[in-house]
C-alpha cells in the first residue's frame, strides 16, 4: 500500500502566534533543542529531547505534538497516532487539534488502518476546512479503501466460483464412480443356470419312461409275431 502522494507533517515552531504561554525555561530548551535535531533529521534523538521537555510540562502541547513527530519519522505509526489522539482530545487550542487530526489521519493511514485515517482527516478538516492537504490525503485514503473493497469483493467472487466449480468437478466425479461400480456389480453378477423345475423333470422323466414303455411292448410284439412265423408248418 502506497502513501498519499502529499504526507505532510507538522512540526510546531516554538512559539505559536503566541497561544502557547507559560513554558518554563527548561521545557522551553528542550523543545528548541529537540526542534533542531528534528531538521537534522535525528528522530530519534529528538524524541529524547522532546521527552525531557514533557518531564518538565507533562501538558505540553508543542512537546507532545513533536514527540509524535518524531516517532512517526522512526516508524513507530502506532505511538504517533496515540501520541496524536492524546492531542485531539483537547479543545483548547482549534488549530492545533485541526491539525493533531491530520497528524492523527497520516499516522493511521501508514499504519494500514484506512477507514480510521478518513475519519480523522474528516475532523481536521470540520475544525479546519481550508487545509488543502487534508483534504488531498482523504481523497487518496477514500479512494483506496474503494480499491480495497473492490478486491475483496473481486476475490471473494473469485474464490466463491472456484468453490462451485470443485464442489461441481467433485459431484461429476462421484457420478462417474458410481456409475463404475454399478457397471462393476453388474459384470460380477452370476449368469442364470439353465435350470429346470422339479415339475418339468418329472413330466420329461415320466415321458421317458413312457417311451420306453411303448419300445418294449413294441419290442414284445415283434418278438411274439417272429415265434408264431417260425412255428408254421410249411
Amino acid at each position: 500500500m502506497t502513501a498519499p502522494k502529499y504526507i505532510m507533517l507538522f512540526v510546531l515552531p516554538l512559539m505559536l502566534n503566541g497561544i502557547l504561554t507559560a513554558q518554563s525555561s527548561a521545557e522551553r530548551k528542550f523543545v528548541r533543542q529537540g526542534n533542531k535535531l528534528y531538521e537534522a533529521k535525528k528522530y530519534n534523538e529528538a524524541e529524547v529531547s522532546y521527552r525531557k521537555a514533557l518531564q518538565e510540562k507533562g501538558g505540553s502541547h508543542r512537546a507532545l505534538f513533536n514527540l509524535g513527530d518524531a516517532q512517526y519519522k522512526q516508524g513507530r505509526f502506532s505511538e504517533a497516532a496515540n501520541t496524536f489522539a492524546d492531542l485531539t482530545g483537547d479543545k483548547t487550542n482549534r488549530q492545533i487539534q485541526a491539525k493533531s487530526y491530520y497528524n492523527l489521519g497520516n499516522a493511521l493511514f501508514s499504519d494500514k488502518k484506512i477507514e480510521e485515517s478518513i475519519d480523522a482527516y474528516k475532523k481536521s478538516l470540520l475544525l479546519n476546512p481550508s487545509d488543502m492537504e487534508a483534504k488531498h490525503n482523504l481523497m487518496i485514503a477514500q479512494r483506496m479503501l474503494r480499491q480495497s473493497q473492490q478486491q475483496q469483493q473481486q476475490n471473494q467472487n473469485k474464490n466463491q466460483q472456484q468453490n462451485q466449480d470443485q464442489q461441481k468437478q467433485q459431484n461429476q466425479q462421484n457420478q462417474q464412480n458410481k456409475n463404475d461400480q454399478n457397471q462393476q456389480d453388474k459384470q460380477q453378477q452370476p449368469q442364470p443356470r439353465n435350470e429346470i423345475s422339479r415339475q418339468d423333470a418329472e413330466r420329461i422323466l415320466q415321458a421317458l419312461l413312457n417311451n420306453e414303455k411303448q419300445t418294449r411292448e413294441k419290442l414284445n410284439r415283434q418278438q411274439a409275431v417272429a415265434r408264431r412265423t417260425t412255428d408254421k408248418n410249411w
